[in-house]
């Protein structure tokens, strides 16, 4: 079953099993935590049959399942003769490593919850032994900060275009109804000329050709966007190699019905033609009385 993509993902407890569900949840696969290995044929062909709605879905398996995951080879072994195609992903790290985080988050070691630590990891890696030697990918993560990880997984498993992009929106707002609270960055735009001043463009958006020439024609105006274009321009691909999926540039003025309106659909038309995806939302419009278009 080639369209859909199978991921397991196992490995060391304590090496980043969760972080990497995360990262995985973020490029659209859908994730499913613990499921015991005999599941996993039936689930995998409820997927395959879902018309293209799920076509992407990561597993985490491990030892958690106590004598389920002991099968895990056996089903994998089963799901090849059937047709399906799978990868697996498997995570370590050093014993020290491994020590550390778990005396950091005070867990108990799921296979000494009564013992030393390092007894734990000693009987995991026995155990572990056959699914590392089937693994498709082996990631070391006892380096790795959780951007870096994140960048790995990115690299593995989402399609090149997916990589190279993030989920950007940019919101006008108004002040006087407060800041988008999801906003990861805010520009205040007050400082621009107000077509509010003007009678004939007072109650016209900054979507209206009339407003939209009025603030551009201001030699700031200019400056501004200039400036700003540059900064965008710099940070955006800085955030997604860092591995940022969604940001939020957010653009306020007063009322959030001229200057600010005017800067967002600049900003969005900007990297819309560098080819981000890029969507555009105007929140307080529609608190001002707006003539048509």
């Amino acid at each position: 079953m080639e369209d859909l993509r199978l991921v397991i993902i196992t490995g060391m407890s304590g090496a980043g099993k969760s972080q990497v569900a995360r990262a995985m949840e973020d490029l659209g696969y859908f994730c499913v935590d613990n499921l015991p290995p005999a599941l996993i044929p039936k689930f995998a062909e409820l997927c395959a049959q879902s018309a293209g709605r799920v076509r992407k879905i990561a597993l985490v398996v491990d030892i958690r399942g106590g004598e389920f995951f002991d099968t895990l080879v056996q089903v994998l072994e089963d799901m090849e003769k059937q047709g399906f195609f799978y990868e697996i992903l498997f995570l370590e790290a050093a014993d020290e490593t491994l020590i550390r985080r778990y005396k950091e988050t005070r867990r108990r070691h799921p296979m000494a919850p009564h013992g030393r630590i390092s007894e734990g990891i000693s009987r995991e890696r026995d155990r572990l032994e056959h699914i590392r030697g089937r693994a498709t990918h082996i990631i070391d993560t006892s380096d790795l900060s959780t951007a870096q990880l994140k960048d790995k997984i990115a690299a593995l498993f989402a399609g090149e275009r997916e990589y190279e992009r993030m989920t950007i929106t940019v919101v006008s707002f108004g002040f006087k109804y407060g800041i988008p609270l999801d906003a990861d960055m805010v520009f205040d735009v007050r400082f621009l000329p107000n077509p509010f001043y003007v009678e004939s463009l007072r109650k016209k958006s900054g979507e209206t050709p009339e407003v939209s020439e009025y603030i551009w024609k201001w030699p700031i105006t200019q400056q501004f966007m200039e400036k700003l274009g540059g900064l965008v321009d710099f940070l955006v691909p800085n955030y997604i190699k860092e591995g940022k999926s969604q940001l939020i540039i957010a653009v306020g003025c007063t009322g959030g019905l001229h200057r600010s309106v005017f800067v967002a659909n600049k900003i969005y038309e900007g990297l819309r033609n560098k080819g981000y995806k890029v969507n555009v939302e105007h929140r307080d419009i529609k608190h001002n009385i707006v003539e048509p278009c």
